[in-house]
């Protein structure tokens, strides 16, 4: 890794931006970046080399932080998607009964031995897509609570269950981490709380923005880190790490700075380094050698959207089950740890990234679809 490199790949990360800079197509910025990986690394020219130690450590540090960040958009202090938690624990209940179907039947059709991955994939949402489309449709209703209780139970679980699939043969010791890291973050929340009941934390707060001391971003970073080094050193992927530490942010309420401040060194630097890295990453040349996994990555999508539409059975309008069907995180998390265990076969990280992109595309035709019935509702009263 030299700065030249380091130039190139906060470069190509622009190209997020420039990609999503129409609001109304609801693009993640993610996509972006992804696209200018996949040009310049293994799919394309070939520039970027994302086995080289600096640059895949920076990629991991970029994980953490996504994952971070992933975490605190899950609603965990809204006392109304909290009233709404029992109609989504029965939808995202359902949609996971309907994805293990799924997820093995499609598992065998391509003669795979993944069926458990494709399903917690297919079950998952993305509160980090669905949340940003209902603040910009202004979605309102009980419908929408219901519909983000499901997204947020769903997440959480999804990234409890990735683990546990994703290496069925090491699932014991992938549990037990998942407890220790599931505890320091424990730990972590009673901290902050405590700290907050005395008033510590407003204080520090108050004296590090006075004196400019970002106090709240390094010690968000050494808790970030720390539970990071719980769970490397406990045998599981620090997406998990990084979750747990956002939730634990979530419950006690992010303060705006650490939000402010997070956001700048997350989608500012690592992120878009850590997406252009798992770009340069897939090889999409694969794809040639076995196009039917552009199949599987198109089924892959159009399963994930189906479960969900399923739950219009259940009273959820279609429009939302759409949107819920969003995912971008779990599957971006799956092709990580699934590269570094080497337990995907060749493409079929390309294909899971294939569909999350048609369940992206599906919610944010969903989003504008329920939307317009928002809008139309008031004429037909």
């Amino acid at each position: 890794m030299t700065f030249s490199t380091l130039a190139l790949v906060l470069v190509l990360g622009s190209a997020g931006p420039l990609l999503a800079w129409r609001a109304n197509w609801h693009v993640p910025i993610v996509i972006g970046e992804l696209f200018a990986g996949i040009i310049f690394g293994a799919s394309g020219f070939r520039v970027l080399h994302p086995d080289e130690p600096t640059f895949a450590f920076l990629a991991d540090m970029g994980f953490a932080l996504v994952m971070f960040v992933a975490g605190t958009h899950v609603p965990v202090r809204s006392a109304e998607v909290r009233s709404a938690l029992g109609t989504g624990l029965l939808r995202a209940a359902l949609v996971g009964l309907c994805a293990a179907g799924a997820g093995y039947g499609i598992a065998s059709w391509f003669d795979l031995p993944h069926g458990a991955i494709y399903a917690v994939l297919m079950a998952s949402s993305s509160a980090a897509v669905v949340l940003p489309i209902i603040d910009s449709q202004q979605l309102t209703g009980p419908a929408v609570l219901q519909m983000t209780a499901q997204v947020a139970v769903a997440d959480t679980v999804g990234v409890v269950a990735l683990p546990l699939v994703i290496d069925p043969a090491h699932a014991g010791r992938a549990a037990l981490g998942a407890l220790a890291v599931a505890a320091a973050a424990g730990v972590m929340l009673g901290a902050l709380r405590y700290l907050d009941r005395i008033g510590l934390r407003r204080r520090a707060e108050q004296i590090s923005e006075q004196r400019k001391f970002a106090l709240e971003l390094r010690i968000g970073l050494v808790l970030l880190f720390a539970l990071a080094a719980v769970a490397t050193r406990a045998g599981v992927s620090i997406m998990l790490a990084g979750f747990a530490a956002g939730l634990a942010v979530s419950a006690t309420g992010e303060p705006r700075r650490v939000a402010e401040q997070l956001f700048a060194i997350t989608e500012g630097f690592l992120g878009p380094l850590f997406f252009v890295w798992l770009g340069a990453r897939l090889n999409l040349r694969e794809f040639s050698e076995q196009p039917h996994l552009i199949v599987l990555g198109l089924a892959l999508g159009a399963g994930a959207v189906a479960v969900h539409i399923a739950m219009r059975a259940v009273g959820q309008p279609i429009p939302l089950g759409m949107l819920a069907a969003a995912q971008i995180g779990l599957p971006v998390a799956a092709v990580t740890v699934g590269g570094q265990l080497h337990v995907l076969r060749p493409g079929e990280g390309a294909a899971i990234m294939l569909g999350a992109l048609v369940t992206v595309a599906a919610a944010g035709i969903g989003g504008a679809l329920a939307a317009r019935k928002t809008a139309q509702a008031p004429t037909a009263h």
